[in-house]
C-alpha cells in the first residue's frame, strides 16, 4: 500500500478533514506522513513606498501562520501515534510546491481537500487541488 503520504495544509476546516484522513491512513498502513504549508511571496509593487505592510513584517506573519498550520498537523499525527515531518516553503504557485515536495520526499500519495463548494461551482475543485490533480504523476486522494 502507501508508504509515504503528503498532506498539504492551508489551515481551513476542510483541510482538517484531509489531515484526519491522511493521519488515519498513515496509521492503518504504517506509512510515513509529511505535511507542507505554502507561504505566499511578498506582493511587490512598482510603488514600493506605498506598501501597506513592510516586507519583513509580511514574511514574519507568513512564517508564523505556515508554522502554526504544520504544527497542528504534527500534533494530530502525534495524538494518533503517527510520526509526521513538517515543512513550510514559499512559492508563487502552491500546486507546484506541493508536487515538488512530494517528489523530494518520495511520496506515493497526496491527500488534499477539495475546498467543497455548492451549486455550479461544486463541479469544480479548488484551483490548487485541481492543478495538483492535473499535473501529479502520483495518486491524489481528494477529501470533501
Amino acid at each position: 500500500m502507501y508508504k509515504r503520504i503528503l498532506v498539504p495544509t492551508d489551515g481551513s476546516d476542510i483541510t482538517a478533514k484531509a489531515v484526519q484522513t491522511a493521519v488515519g491512513l498513515a496509521k492503518l498502513t504504517g506509512a510515513a506522513l509529511f505535511t507542507i504549508s505554502v507561504k505566499e511571496p511578498f506582493p511587490y509593487s512598482a510603488i514600493s513606498e506605498m506598501q501597506p505592510v513592510p516586507p519583513q513584517e509580511f514574511y514574519d506573519a507568513q512564517d508564523r501562520i505556515a508554522t502554526a498550520r504544520v504544527k497542528a498537523v504534527q500534533e494530530a499525527a502525534t495524538a494518533a501515534g503517527v510520526g509526521c515531518s513538517a515543512h513550510t516553503v514559499e512559492a508563487l504557485h502552491a500546486w507546484e510546491a506541493i508536487l515538488d515536495h512530494a517528489k523530494q520526499q518520495s511520496c506515493d500519495l497526496i491527500v488534499m481537500a477539495s475546498h467543497g463548494r455548492r451549486g455550479v461551482s461544486a463541479l469544480l475543485l479548488g484551483s490548487e487541488t485541481s492543478r495538483v490533480l492535473t499535473h501529479s504523476p502520483l495518486p491524489v486522494l481528494v477529501i470533501r
